[in-house]
């Protein structure tokens, strides 16, 4: 064995490094995955928030009116429509959101 580096397999490793160092622009998997999350605990609590405002309607109604539970749990049932709508909603905005983000990096590789 030589004690002097051979200067093509440097040269390679160089050029791989440097590969590998252009990759370091994309984003990386770890925030890609606290976005995710971020997106999954926007949409469980407007579900819940949809559930909420409409169980305390419903019981407030019911107080009122002597009804209970039939209001309560009609407004419960409406406010879980309303947060299902909600988050369907917020599911087509971030879609919307990626397909524009995708489109602009396809832009630029082009």
């Amino acid at each position: 064995m030589s004690d002097h580096p051979d200067p093509e397999r440097l040269r390679a490793l160089e050029e791989r490094l440097e590969r590998l160092k252009g990759q370091d622009d994309e984003k990386p998997h770890t925030e890609e995955h606290y976005s995710m999350a971020q997106h999954a605990w926007r949409m469980v609590i407007e579900l819940v928030a949809g559930l909420g405002i409409g169980f305390f309607i419903g019981l407030g109604l019911d107080a009122l009116f002597g009804t209970k539970p039939w209001l309560m749990v009609i407004f419960t049932v409406l406010g879980f429509i309303a947060g299902v709508k909600t988050m369907i909603r917020s599911a087509q905005e971030m879609q919307r959101d990626a397909m524009a983000a995708q489109a602009a990096q396809d832009d630029e590789r082009e």
